[in-house]
């Protein structure tokens, strides 16, 4: 049996075409996938060389369906039950694990688990991960599109979860991009009174102000450091966060943050690349810099569980609903900022 499937032939070459549909593992499932994300991370990887020539390749990680088929030798789950499938796979077994942390889990053998075949009608999921856990039951009353959304919210909530954000915290966000505006949202929910959004597309950040922030800036209008501190009484904010995959921004955010404040890397810059810091303002300023990336076991169900409640708008960050064949021109809508969150429907 065949499936519709957009493979990854190179660089920004991605083609809609009919598959082989997986086979069902024997301790395993076939999933067939009613909603798909497409996220900032898959955008990049299909647009650049992601895969050093090892093509084609199906990305696609925010991924939420129906089990269509079990193999003889599963039992968790039955035919017809919709699924959330959280994409990071940890050990749980490992120092990094045990530690809280399984966002940095160093067990190489449970690394290939990372679920990614999204941008397709079907996905197979093995048996190991189904026994490694990080998959989770959508409610019937609970549409599919905003059960996609708990994978993009997850990072988001780990990461204000992990510095505190909340009340009576100015908050600075760099990135009025999807993530950007996840994050706006869950920290005025979390209590921070005041956030000051920054980015070079006013569209983006006309839609921002939807999400909860309160001022914005147009970085390339006005020069954000001095815009910061403007804003702040020259004091400068409580924490700054960069979501941006630019060194620039991480360069300019030490420089927004007050006195004994904390700044966030979030984005992630290209590889290799190197970001300038002026480590005599972090020292006398006595300036924090955490990295961040991922989310423990803990926080994805708590995040997922955060995107299906009443309590978050979460539908309200999904600007358009495309079919899958329209993958490329759901790539355009994002990289312009005219899209928000982009949800494709593979069987449309």
């Amino acid at each position: 049996m065949e499936m519709k499937a957009a493979l990854m032939y190179g660089p920004n070459d991605i083609r809609v075409e009919m598959v082989e549909k997986p086979t069902c593992p024997v301790d395993g499932l076939i999933l067939k996938i009613m909603a798909v994300g497409l996220c900032g991370s898959d955008i990049r990887n299909l647009t650049s060389d992601s895969r050093k020539g090892n093509y084609p390749f199906i990305y696609g990680h925010e991924i939420v369906g129906i089990v269509d088929e079990t193999g003889p030798k599963e039992s968790k789950y039955q035919v017809g039950e919709r699924l959330f499938l959280f994409p990071g796979t940890y050990c749980m077994e490992c120092e990094e694990c045990i530690s809280g942390h399984s966002e940095n889990c160093s067990n190489t053998e449970v690394a290939h688990l990372a679920g990614t075949g999204g941008f397709a009608q079907f996905v197979a999921v093995s048996g190991e991960k189904i026994r490694r856990g990080g998959i989770y039951k959508i409610p019937v009353n609970v549409s599919f599109e905003a059960a996609s959304l708990g994978e993009p919210l997850t990072s988001v909530f780990a990461c204000l979860e992990n510095v505190n954000v909340g009340y009576p915290d100015t908050l600075v966000i760099i990135g009025a991009g999807p993530i950007g505006c996840f994050m706006a949202q869950l920290a005025k929910h979390r209590g921070a009174q005041r956030i000051i959004m920054l980015d070079l597309n006013d569209r983006r950040l006309e839609m921002a102000k939807n999400f909860g922030v309160d001022v914005t800036v147009n970085s390339s209008k006005e020069d954000p450091i001095q815009a910061v501190l403007r804003l702040t009484n020259q004091k400068g904010a409580d924490k700054v966060i960069s979501a941006t995959p630019a060194n620039t921004t991480q360069t300019q955010s030490i420089h927004m943050v007050k006195k004994g404040g904390l700044v966030v890397f979030f984005g992630g810059v290209p590889k290799g690349s190197m970001t300038e810091l002026d480590c005599n303002l972090i020292h006398y300023n006595n300036i924090w810099i955490k990295g961040h990336f991922g989310a423990s076991y803990s926080q994805s169900q708590r995040a997922y569980q955060l995107a299906i409640s009443p309590s978050f708008p979460t539908e309200k960050f999904i600007t358009h609903i495309l079919p899958l064949n329209k993958i490329n021109e759901g790539i355009q809508l994002t990289k312009t900022g005219e899209a928000i969150k982009v949800v494709l429907h593979p069987w449309d």
